[in-house]
């Protein structure tokens, strides 16, 4: 199954015999929760989904963002009616980062069946509503471990033996600037890819050719373990995870990511455009 689905492909499924679960991931970015978004107007048939709250543990030392206990994902999962067996589609305001998030978890957790509406709800054509939908419980049950994660440890390893990428902004990843952890730069041997350059203008994907091209720019070459990601918490991450797949690379996270490694000092911070 493709990693992304069009507007268009979407709205043909949703009017099928058996259409997709859709879950809305709307979220900001250190700003409110966007159920008010989703009570405003959303794909019909919709269910609103908090990242913070619902697709992250406490945050702590494991992160901003930590993966949230299995159990308690499976049953947010469950009450949006979410089956093993039944497609899934998750959507977020157009950035991607929130709706790739939810796709990692539930593929990590085991369902193989999510894919992404490409664009976001910015590129839904269809009609909006305001109802909150109230789905049959689901029978989704999570096996963690669906797809590779790396932890700290792990992640300094990859960047000297493999390539890994290192999804913020440049100036996050050159230390020019550190708006949100206790210090700036990087981990050592990470190279920069910044999630930004995974879209068009449109927010939309690049096609596979052009994402493999840049990839393989950077140093991929489709081995088997020989790719990871980390970002700011494990969100946008995720992101490059999916833009990863849809190139045909296979690719690990490091769901801890700067905000875990940056809390701990003995860890090794690298400054400036070169991994080092």
């Amino acid at each position: 199954m493709n990693a992304i689905i069009t507007a268009s492909e979407l709205a043909s499924e949703s009017a099928g015999p058996r259409p997709p679960v859709l879950l809305d991931i709307r979220w900001q970015l250190g700003g409110p929760n966007q159920r008010s978004a989703y009570a405003s107007g959303h794909i019909p048939g919709a269910v609103f989904v908090d990242l913070d709250a619902e697709l992250a543990g406490p945050p702590g030392k494991g992160g901003r963002h930590p993966l949230p206990d299995p159990d308690a994902f499976g049953a947010v999962m469950r009450g949006a009616g979410v089956s093993g067996d039944r497609p899934v589609v998750v959507y977020d305001g157009g950035q991607g980062w929130a709706a790739a998030r939810a796709w990692w978890l539930l593929r990590w957790a085991g369902h193989t069946q999510v894919r992404v509406l490409d664009g976001g709800l910015g590129a839904w054509t269809g009609p909006l509503s305001a109802e909150t939908p109230g789905p049959a419980e689901g029978d989704f049950a999570p096996v963690p471990g669906s797809l590779p994660l790396l932890d700290a440890d792990a992640a300094a390893a990859l960047a000297r033996s493999g390539l890994l990428l290192d999804a913020r902004a440049p100036e996050r990843y050159r230390g020019d600037v550190e708006p949100i952890d206790r210090v700036g730069g990087h981990i050592p041997g990470a190279v920069s890819a910044p999630t930004s350059a995974n879209v068009g203008e449109d927010g939309r994907f690049l096609t596979p050719e052009a994402l493999a091209a840049r990839f393989s720019g950077l140093g991929a070459t489709g081995k088997t373990d020989e790719v990871g990601v980390y970002c700011g918490s494990g969100v946008s991450g995720a992101h490059e995870v999916l833009a990863l797949e849809i190139a045909g690379f296979p690719a690990a996270l490091y769901s801890g990511s700067w905000s875990e490694w940056s809390s701990d000092e003995s860890r090794p911070v690298a400054t400036g455009p070169e991994p080092q």
